[in-house]
């Protein structure tokens, strides 16, 4: 990703947490993570994280996603004898399409930017609803047309374990000069 690319998304997902009425601090806003997965298609795969806290007990972030833009399918496996990552998401603003395994959806609302997407059973967040996912559950989700603002509480991060379906991704961002 080019580092004028993660400049703008940086300052769109700063307008829209400060429209979601959620505020940050200017270190926050300095360390707000752009994470295009190593695909360059950040519009579409794409996600912008605010880390409030991660350490050995707990985490928790916030994420802001463009419109249409989604969090590639994978899963948190066991890290350091650990079971891996619970998480809980809660919809701040917009609307989320959440997918996990099971009964598929007979027309997902999302829009599938890949083959790399395997789990079908659909869960719509709106504001103000959750879902929680058990340890090491396969996942992928999508914002709506107008984006969302998702907060995440968890147990431990450890995003460099994670495992994507595409093998192609690469969790930590490359920024180019």
């Amino acid at each position: 990703m080019k580092r004028s690319e993660f400049i703008a998304a940086q300052e769109r997902a700063r307008n829209m947490l400060k429209e979601a009425n959620i505020v940050i601090t200017e270190k926050e806003s300095a360390e707000l993570e752009i994470a295009d997965f190593g695909l360059g298609r950040l519009e579409s795969e794409g996600l912008e994280i605010v880390t409030y806290v991660n350490n050995d007990r707990y985490c928790g972030k916030e994420m802001a996603l463009f419109p249409y833009q989604t969090c590639p399918e994978h899963k948190h496996p066991p890290v350091n004898g650990r079971p891996g990552k619970q998480e809980t998401f809660r919809c701040r603003k917009g609307e989320v399409y959440l997918y996990v395994s099971g009964e598929p959806a007979a027309t997902p609302k999302a829009k599938i930017p890949s083959e790399f997407y395997t789990v079908f059973h659909e869960t719509i967040l709106k504001p103000g609803e959750q879902y929680t996912l058990p340890p090491e559950t396969l996942h992928w989700f999508q914002a709506g047309p107008e984006g969302a603002i998702v907060s995440e509480f968890s147990s431990p991060s450890v995003d460099e374990a994670d495992i994507f379906t595409d093998p192609n991704v690469k969790r930590i961002p490359i920024i180019e000069d």
